[in-house]
């Protein structure tokens, strides 16, 4: 075990369980290097703490409202680091009106590389970024299939260029398929919870039947998706550009960070945000 691991092995609380070996998982992302933009599996690390990491990025300059379980990421990011791996998140990306990239996309990987440079100058192993592209999502929108996927084409390829690792939704889902509570998909929407999606509806939902219905629809294709998710990133720690209210749309057993998405104060996704603007305030969650 190394320096780093040796402080922190006995904080972290989680069941001991040898250290995975790089990038063997699917789920497993890989690590952003500041310096380089490359994919790298490890990097030697020097003594700090868990606490330092956490601090790193647990801060009002990235995280919109505190984090849900600040216990259960201190203990993701301890036993990341007690194995000397990038601390790992993953976060979905999904699709608006556009069909390539634009500004608002850039300034968002801009801002998740400035966090994981953040993290890395006081760990070397630094960050691994793992996006869930929302395929199901924009289908369930009513966008076409082909300009769905030259838009995330085109989101992965500027992730690898970054040493981001991409993911469909869909596939992890079907991967999942045998693993899944479909039962989950019955569950009530909590009323907070169905009226801030349909509101979001009313402005993106372009299915079939009125917004109330593709919001319902959306909520329970959440509660299927929300546990592939977290079989498929099971040691990772899920960001989301939501805030807290919306949390039961996501992975119950993940620590969530809530996160601003294009820079401190910004909180509406990039993919509904008009091309060339950056300057939304917060609104009502979108869907993606």
């Amino acid at each position: 075990m190394n320096s780093f691991g040796e402080a922190v092995a006995t904080t972290v609380n989680e069941e001991a369980r040898p250290c995975p070996a790089p990038l063997a998982r699917p789920g497993a992302p890989r690590k952003f290097s500041a310096l380089r933009g490359q994919a790298i599996v490890r990097a030697a690390p020097r003594p700090t703490s868990p606490d330092d990491v956490l601090k790193s990025f647990n801060s009002w300059a990235f995280k919109r409202e505190q984090p849900d379980d600040l216990d259960l990421l201190r203990r993701r990011v301890g036993a990341a680091a007690a194995c000397g791996e990038p601390i790992p998140f993953v976060l979905y990306w999904g699709r608006g009106p556009r069909s390539a990239l634009a500004e608002p996309e850039i300034q968002c990987f801009e801002y998740l590389a400035a966090m994981a440079k953040r993290i890395e100058s006081v760990y070397p192993p630094g960050a691994g970024f793992a996006l869930v592209c929302t395929d199901s999502h924009a289908e369930l929108n009513g966008y076409d299939a082909a300009s769905t996927d030259s838009y995330f084409e085109a989101v992965s390829a500027e992730a690898e260029a970054r040493g981001f690792a991409t993911h469909r939704l869909g596939e992890l889902v079907k991967s999942a398929r045998d693993h899944l509570d479909l039962a989950q998909a019955d569950a009530t929407p909590p009323t907070h919870v169905l009226d801030a999606l349909i509101a979001s509806a009313e402005k993106h939902y372009r299915g079939g039947g009125t917004a109330e219905h593709g919001a319902v629809r959306y909520f329970r294709s959440n509660m299927i998706e929300k546990q592939a998710v977290e079989r498929a990133f099971p040691e990772s720690i899920f960001i989301t550009f939501n805030g807290s209210d919306m949390r039961p749309l996501l992975p119950d057993g993940m620590p969530i960070f809530f996160m601003y998405s294009l820079r401190r104060g910004i909180g509406v996704k990039p993919w509904f945000t008009s091309a060339g603007r950056s300057d939304d305030a917060p609104g009502a969650p979108a869907f993606a």
